[in-house]
């Protein structure tokens, strides 16, 4: 996986893991209290500081739609982590799902949009697939319309969190795989992939954004040139210029939002590949460290340092998704 979109998909998912234990602490202190200065893949753990899966609910209004299964007994309850069930080195939903739809394309030697609902739609409803706790807000709605009778090209939901982004280096790296020349992959078609499920302008705009800045790379420009190229409605030169020469939790905590709300949630990530531009552990250590939704920062700063600088082996060795990246097989429920 040599390749500058190979290599963003393993950033991506190296992002994800180490931020994983720490993924949405905002409070720092309580941060470093219960882990330190993260430097590594950690295992979470009970009790979790700021959990707020206490207020959280989803009632399924048919079977079709017990998208928690098992993991249904632990909301509701107080300072339960969000991923309490996940190893050091292990990824979170939305990133499994992102394996998925890679690994899928590939085997089947095209990208079909209906054939991917069908995947998503019987994952979700396979329990055991995954060991995570939290199922994201627009997983939920999304099946609340499917137990409804829409259709599931009509279940996207009109969402406004980074999470959004997480399929963009996935799909990339998938139809590179079938592509013989990177000029061929087609933005807008991961922008519309996007809108399957996220259906809203900020979140397509930065899918798009983000495509576009990786396949730049992915050309061999550098990654700043390719940030500028595409960040303007985030933020420009002079202001990454600034944020730069400042400590990561002032720039994420106080100068933009660490939570997962668009357009800001993007503009921190590019935040830290600018800064880190030729340091991909440290990028992802930084990130991983200002808490909020680190892990879903992490697919656009993985991506982007993995892509422009590889992803060190030291980082693969216990990375337990690569056994996943296998395309000869698929998930027994999707095996032909």
């Amino acid at each position: 996986m040599a390749d500058h979109l190979q290599n963003s998909l393993l950033g991506a998912l190296v992002a994800d893991s180490v931020s994983m234990p720490v993924h949405w602490y905002y409070d720092r202190e309580a941060l470093d209290r219960d882990y330190g200065e993260v430097n590594g893949y950690l295992a979470p753990r009970n009790p979790h500081a700021d959990s707020i899966l206490w207020r959280s609910s989803y009632t399924p209004r048919s079977p079709e739609a017990d998208i928690l299964h098992d993991q249904a007994q632990y909301w509701g309850q107080r300072g339960i982590h969000y991923h309490q069930f996940l190893g050091a080195g292990e990824n979170t939903l939305n990133f499994l799902l992102g394996l998925q739809l890679y690994r899928s394309v590939v085997r089947a030697g095209a990208y079909d949009p209906g054939e991917w609902l069908r995947t998503y739609i019987g994952l979700m409803q396979t329990a055991g697939w995954h060991k995570d706790t939290y199922v994201e807000e627009v997983h939920r709605a999304f099946f609340d319309q499917l137990a409804q009778g829409k259709k599931p090209e009509d279940c996207w939901v009109r969402d406004l969190h980074i999470g959004g982004l997480v399929p963009v280096p996935f799909l990339l790296a998938a139809l590179d795989c079938l592509e013989e020349d990177v000029d061929d992959l087609d933005p807008a078609g991961v922008r519309r992939h996007v809108s399957l499920t996220h259906r809203h302008p900020e979140t397509e705009t930065a899918a798009e954004a983000f495509a576009r800045m990786l396949l730049e790379v992915a050309k061999g420009r550098p990654l700043r040139e390719a940030v500028l190229a595409f960040s303007s409605p985030w933020a420009g030169r002079r202001t990454f210029e600034d944020w730069e020469s400042r400590e990561d939790r002032e720039v994420v905590g106080k100068k933009l939002t660490p939570a997962c709300y668009l357009p800001e949630s993007f503009t921190a990530a590019l935040h830290f590949v600018w800064k880190y531009h030729d340091d991909f552990s440290g990028g992802i250590l930084a990130n991983a460290r200002c808490g909020g939704d680190n892990c879903h920062r992490g697919v656009v700063v993985g991506s982007l340092l993995g892509a422009a600088n590889e992803v060190p082996e030291s980082w693969l060795r216990d990375l337990a998704s690569m056994e996943r990246l296998r395309c000869d097989t698929l998930d027994p429920l999707f095996s032909d």
